[in-house]
């Protein structure tokens, strides 16, 4: 009977609420944790990228690059700026290192004006990325810079604004 007794107590005093920072919201105490809103994390590698244009050529056929990381597949998807693509990408967190399958697949539109073999070579020689202030920039063997890419469409980054 007496170990009922102190189990009970002991999970009963399992159960109060912990100490330090917490907020009140109606009779209950929420950790302050909880209550702390998350914004919006730009500096993961998921999700959606845009190209930034430097060159007149980078949205000859109209559109612009985009790029989209699945994470959990490690598949790729997007736009070169005049086919779809898509393929398989592997990446590290610790090493920031990136590179792109040699198998991507697009669609084969023919767009003129537009030197898509250059965008997918690009991509091709991509060995590491940084992410820095919501920018995303692929680099190669030597970290050379070799584009950068933002969430937003049309968004310089601050630092390559004029």
């Amino acid at each position: 009977m007496k170990l009922i007794v102190a189990a009970s107590l002991f999970f009963l005093a399992c159960q109060s609420p912990a100490t330090g920072p917490s907020a009140r919201k109606g009779d209950s105490i929420i950790p302050a944790a909880v209550v702390t809103k998350i914004a919006n994390d730009t500096t993961t590698l998921g999700g959606s990228w845009y190209l930034q244009a430097v060159l007149p050529a980078d949205t000859a056929a109209g559109k612009t690059p985009t790029l989209q990381f699945d994470l959990e597949k490690t598949r790729f998807s997007g736009n070169t700026g005049c086919n779809s693509m898509h393929g398989q990408f592997w990446f590290s967190k610790t090493d920031s290192s990136l590179s792109f399958s040699d198998k991507l697949l697009t669609t084969k539109m023919t767009c003129t004006g537009y030197n898509e073999p250059a965008f997918l070579k690009s991509l091709k020689n991509t060995s590491h990325f940084r992410l820095q202030n919501g920018v995303l920039t692929l680099l190669s063997d030597d970290r050379t810079e070799l584009s950068h890419w933002m969430r937003k469409r049309g968004a310089a980054p601050k630092a390559l604004k004029a």
